[in-house]
């Protein structure tokens, strides 16, 4: 009995003790609360006076906002005219102005929207403006430097072609003298047949021949010339032809393959004889052999050609 009652006590002093702590904590508690709450309370009290300084900020600059608004839409619309000024021939740049532009019609739409604009709002406007503004001189700079570039680049090509032009009318001259001067060289180079003896030749009974001007007796036609001196042509080898025209107008052939190219063209030849020049007079005979029928009465041409040119012409007639 006596045991029970002396525990009572001791149980009764932990509970006390107990609920000590707790209210210790609980005082705690209630004072980190209220510390809290306060400074909650002047944080509000702090953001109620700013925004009625804002307020009144706003109100006192109302009578200035539209001014200011005036003034950046003509702001925005001076870029956007030297936007559309601007010639650019760059696409990538060409894309960079556009959407420059689109920005700076989109803060145009905000100022013309009829919304009252706040003096902060206004202020945001006139920074982006600035920025805005600083971009585009750049675009300006560039462009401009690219299209002064574009102008002596331009310049430069028309002195060029100038120089061109010149350069090619005095080359044009130039082969212009130079085909007269090699005309004149050609003329004064080209060989001279002189001292025409033509005609037609018969056979004698001791296979001889001798001239005729009966056209039923001829057995071969010839032309005996002189192809004179000439210091400017070039020595060496040379083809003369012969070429005789019959009364008919046909021309003598002594085969279908006689055929020369000449300044005027392909002729035919009747025959032909190498020679050997040394800018020095020679004597030169051609004899063509007649067929039978060949010959008839009337007048013959001759012409002889060298280095496709009709060097000397002469005629005979046949009774």
């Amino acid at each position: 009995m006596s045991e029970i009652q002396e525990t009572k006590p001791k149980s009764n002093g932990a509970l006390l003790l107990i609920l000590i702590v707790l209210l210790i904590a609980l005082a705690y508690m209630a004072f980190s609360w209220s510390k809290k709450n306060k400074a909650l309370n002047e944080c509000s009290n702090a953001n109620k006076e700013l925004e009625a300084d804002m307020q009144g900020m706003n109100d006192m600059m109302s009578g200035y906002v539209g001014n200011m608004s005036n003034d950046l839409r003509k702001d925005f619309q001076q870029m956007l005219n030297t936007y559309d000024a601007l010639k650019v021939k760059d696409s990538a740049q060409a894309q960079q102005v556009i959407a420059q532009k689109e920005k700076i019609q989109s803060l145009m739409n905000q100022l013309s929207s009829g919304k009252k604009l706040s003096a902060q709002q206004i202020y945001s406007l006139r920074k982006e403006n600035e920025t805005l503004r600083g971009i585009m001189k750049g675009y300006v700079k560039q462009i401009d430097s690219l299209n002064t570039m574009n102008v002596k680049l331009s310049s430069d090509l028309e002195t060029k072609t100038q120089e061109l032009t010149t350069t090619t009318s005095e080359r044009d001259q130039y082969k212009s003298q130079a085909e007269e001067s090699a005309t004149l060289v050609k003329k004064g180079s080209k060989l001279q047949a002189l001292g025409f003896n033509s005609g037609a030749l018969r056979m004698k009974l001791n296979n001889m021949t001798e001239t005729t001007n009966k056209a039923k007796s001829a057995v071969q036609l010839k032309a005996g010339f002189t192809i004179t001196a000439n210091p400017l042509t070039k020595p060496g080898m040379k083809k003369v032809y012969l070429q005789i025209t019959a009364p008919d107008g046909r021309i003598l052939q002594d085969k279908e393959t006689n055929i020369v190219n000449t300044d005027g063209g392909t002729v035919a030849f009747s025959d032909k004889k190498d020679i050997d020049y040394n800018n020095e007079n020679v004597d030169v005979t051609i004899y063509y052999d007649v067929k039978e029928g060949e010959v008839t009465k009337g007048n013959y041409k001759v012409k002889i050609i060298c280095e496709g040119q009709v060097i000397g012409t002469d005629s005979f007639t046949l009774k």
